[in-house]
């Protein structure tokens, strides 16, 4: 798949519907918390992907991707990279068209697998939230 530059993929990708987070945290002051909350105040359907929390802000987590209730339109990861590699191979498995790999979980690595797996994806950019609180004003203005 050529390389898309992720400028162009993020209000594609905002506007879905669905996505999954894989590494939202129980702990409010991790990036993993802030990212699910993030999506799920801005109105998306968001999975918390995490295996070992049962729920995460009132809902419930599921221990990885294959668990959960429906295939997101995208992943987000909160992770270290090496566990991003395995998330891209498990998302494209699934169906998932987008990966947003969070500041921190990318790699050469994980950008390669998700590159090799057919996903799009955005990687070495902005944070999430920062994309989608910008995406939530521009909507409002």
């Amino acid at each position: 798949m050529p390389h898309t530059p992720f400028g162009s993929l993020i209000p594609e990708i905002l506007a879905a519907r669905t996505f999954a987070v894989v590494g939202a945290s129980r702990d409010p002051a991790k990036y993993g918390h802030m990212v699910y909350t993030t999506l799920k105040q801005a109105g998306y359907e968001t999975f918390a992907v995490n295996p070992t929390a049962d729920e995460i802000d009132g809902d419930p987590a599921y221990p990885s991707l294959d668990n959960l209730p429906r295939t997101p339109e995208c992943v987000v990861t909160v992770v270290p990279p090496a566990v991003t590699e395995t998330v891209a191979r498990a998302a494209a498995r699934h169906g998932t068209r987008y990966l947003w790999m969070q500041p921190g979980s990318e790699s050469e690595a994980a950008v390669h697998a998700a590159h090799a797996a057919g996903l799009c994806t955005v990687h070495g950019g902005p944070c999430i939230m920062v994309a989608v609180k910008s995406h939530a004003r521009r909507r409002r203005t």
